[in-house]
């Protein structure tokens, strides 16, 4: 009887410090969020101010709450400047890349994972190797690839090199086929199913998850770029948001609150995107860990 009783404390004690230590992970992990969180929220609030308020206002109550609220900021930036345009240019070449990338790296990955061919194992290794370079390695010689097609101060440069996938979405996506049973593609095979078949039918509906981490890591990509459309793009009816901002912010330099409302409108699509798909966003960084 001493002995379950003491078992029986022993457990109460341990569920105590679990509750304990949980709370207080907890704690730290909201203290830390709202840390990280304020240059966002400060942005949010900056873009609804006058000017003369971002530089008058000293209490905490004026600064956190804007009196008035400036929605007319919103407005003046698609007055200013093509603003609409830029943010179609961004959603084209960000879907483009999106499909292509998604389409190209799924397709080489089942390729490498089960299609038998020569030279398979050796191709792979020089794929992998290639995610050590920097782009600044590769950044003259496609460029002068991409000039002598004509293709500068175009939106091809910034969507067109991701039908040819990319060596991590190809890693990462070649793991989760080799996790799926071979049996299934014997199976299909049997019953008269090409690759293409097999590949489009069976093992891209197997992989969802990962393939929506693919897309959504492709996203952030695309849509923040802004090395691509600065090397590229010289016409400001082709503009990206990102360089649009960039020359926005250059021009307007003490207008703030115009500036953050154009930042936050670039933003918001990436918020949106996060808390909608959140769940395969943090299942995409510890993809490779789990699968393989």
């Amino acid at each position: 009887m001493q002995a379950t009783k003491g078992k029986s404390l022993f457990h109460k004690k341990m569920k105590i410090k679990l509750t304990t230590a949980s709370i207080f992970r907890q704690v730290i992990l909201i203290l830390g969020a709202l840390v990280f969180s304020i240059p966002f929220f400060w942005m949010i609030i900056t873009s609804f101010k006058m000017p003369q308020q971002i530089v008058s206002d000293t209490s905490l109550l004026s600064i956190l709450i804007p009196h008035p609220i400036r929605w007319a900021n919103y407005k003046d930036i698609f007055q200013l400047v093509p603003f609409a345009k830029f943010f179609l240019n961004t959603t084209l070449v960000t879907l483009s890349s999106i499909l292509g990338v998604t389409f190209a790296s799924s397709l080489v990955a089942f390729s490498f994972a089960r299609l038998k061919w020569p030279g398979r194992n050796a191709v792979f290794v020089v794929l992998l190797a290639t995610m050590m370079l920097p782009y600044q390695v590769t950044m003259v010689p496609q460029f002068l690839i991409f000039r002598s097609l004509g293709w500068v101060n175009t939106l091809k440069p910034l969507w067109i090199p991701s039908l040819f996938g990319t060596a991590f979405f190809i890693f990462l996506l070649r793991q989760f086929f080799l996790s799926i049973p071979k049996d299934l593609i014997d199976s299909a095979r049997i019953d008269g199913c090409g690759y293409f078949r097999i590949y489009w039918d069976i093992m891209l509906p197997l992989v969802k998850p990962a393939l929506l981490a693919v897309v959504i890591f492709q996203f952030m990509n695309a849509w923040n770029d802004l090395l691509g459309p600065l090397i590229y793009i010289h016409s400001q009816d082709l503009m990206t948001l990102s360089i649009g901002l960039q020359v926005f912010q250059s021009s307007r330099t003490t207008e703030w609150n115009l500036v953050m409302a154009a930042a936050s409108l670039m933003t918001l699509p990436i918020v949106i995107v996060f808390f909608v798909a959140q769940k395969y966003f943090i299942q995409g960084v510890t993809l490779t860990g789990l699968k393989g």
